[in-house]
C-alpha cells in the first residue's frame, strides 16, 4: 500500500505538489509582516506619547550650599506666616537664597546668637530640637543682636515650631533652615547684615 501512496504522489503533476508548500510560506510571510507592522505602530505611540503628551516632572531647584538670604519683602510689620504642622517647610516668597560664592565677604566678623531649643512639629509633639548658632556678618551688628534678642530667639522658634524632623534631618534640609534663618534676621536688622549662618549645635531627641 504504501509503495502505491508513494506512486500516486509521484504520479501528481508538479505544480500542484508545490501548491500547499507555497500557501504556507505565503501565511507565514504575512503573520510576520503583521507582527512588524504591529510593533512599529507601537514604538511610534509611544514615541508620540513621550515627545508631545508626557507631561514633564518639574525640577527641584537646587539647594546651595551655604545659608544667605535677602529679607523678604512683605508688608510692613507682619512677620511671615508659619507654617502648617507636618507640612514640608518652603522658603518665603520674596526671600532669595544665594549661592556661597555669590555673598559678599564679611572679613571673618562672627557673632554668637542665644541657644534654642523648642518642640518640632511631629504627630505627638515629642521631639525638641536643641539648636545653637553663630552667624557671619559684613558689620559689627553686636549692639543690635544684643538690642532685638528677644525679637530674634520669637522668630528662630516660630521658624522652627513649624519644622518637622523630616523637615531638618537631611543636609539639604539642613541648609535651607540656615539660608531662612539668616532671611529672618536679615527683616529683624532691616539691612543684609548677616552673611551666613553656622550651627553649632544641633540635638533632636
Amino acid at each position: 500500500m504504501a509503495a502505491k501512496d508513494k506512486d500516486k504522489e509521484a504520479a501528481l503533476p508538479e505544480g500542484q505538489a508545490e501548491k500547499p508548500r507555497k500557501k504556507s510560506r505565503l501565511k507565514r510571510l504575512v503573520i510576520i509582516l503583521a507582527i512588524l507592522l504591529m510593533t512599529l505602530g507601537g514604538a511610534g505611540i509611544g514615541a508620540y506619547w513621550w515627545l508631545f503628551l508626557r507631561t514633564p516632572v518639574d525640577e527641584v531647584p537646587a539647594v546651595p550650599a551655604e545659608a544667605g538670604a535677602e529679607a523678604p519683602q512683605g508688608a510692613p510689620g507682619k512677620a511671615p506666616a508659619p507654617a502648617a504642622p507636618g507640612a514640608p517647610s518652603q522658603p518665603s516668597p520674596g526671600a532669595r537664597i544665594e549661592r556661597q560664592s555669590d555673598l559678599p565677604r564679611s572679613g571673618g566678623l562672627v557673632l554668637p546668637l542665644p541657644p534654642v531649643t523648642v518642640n518640632l512639629s511631629d504627630p505627638g509633639g515629642r521631639r525638641y530640637l536643641k539648636l545653637g548658632m553663630e552667624v557671619e556678618v559684613n558689620a559689627d551688628v553686636s549692639a543690635e543682636l544684643k538690642a532685638n534678642s528677644a525679637r530674634i530667639r520669637d522668630a528662630v522658634i516660630m521658624l522652627l515650631a513649624g519644622k518637622s524632623y523630616g523637615d531638618i534631618s537631611t543636609p539639604d534640609g539642613k541648609v535651607l533652615l540656615k539660608a531662612e534663618i539668616a532671611a529672618r534676621l536679615n527683616q529683624i536688622l532691616g539691612a543684609q547684615r548677616v552673611v551666613r549662618v553656622y550651627l553649632t549645635d544641633f540635638v533632636v531627641e
